[in-house]
């Protein structure tokens, strides 16, 4: 448990995201990991973390962290910063939501087991990003 290398896991797992290589995924991540930030339908674990990084390319573009923080203790880590991209356009979370561009506060909380992440939380200020892209009243 060592909390340097705990962060670095997670900064690498962010550049994975923000690259959309899932190449490393099984190196990162235990293979019963659990991804609470999953929508429902998705698979569970690293084939729904999988599949969601490969998909979200289509609708969410140059999603990157426009600031970051990274706080660890013990085996417990949270990422905490500014989110900021492009939304293609479409359904998001059941509103049309037209395409533009979004900043929105985020969270990660991240548990690690021996060096590897085996859960995974997001904590996501959508109801601005919706409002910034016009889907709901400001």
């Amino acid at each position: 448990m060592n909390i340097e290398i705990n962060k670095r896991v997670v900064a690498r797992f962010e550049d994975l995201v923000r690259n959309r290589d899932v190449s490393q995924l099984d190196d990162l991540c235990t293979p019963d990991m659990v991804n609470h930030a999953l929508a429902p339908g998705r698979p569970a674990g690293l084939a729904g973390t999988r599949e969601f990084l490969t998909t979200m390319a289509r609708t969410f573009h140059d999603d990157h962290f426009r600031e970051s923080f990274i706080v660890a203790e013990n085996d417990l880590v949270v990422q905490f910063g500014v989110r900021a991209g492009h939304w293609a356009g479409g359904d998001f979370l059941g509103f049309p939501a037209p395409s533009g561009d979004y900043a929105r506060d985020v969270a990660f909380a991240y548990r690690l087991v021996d060096g590897r992440i085996a859960e995974r939380w997001a904590i996501r200020d959508d109801l601005s990003m919706l409002r910034q892209l016009g889907a709901l009243p400001r």
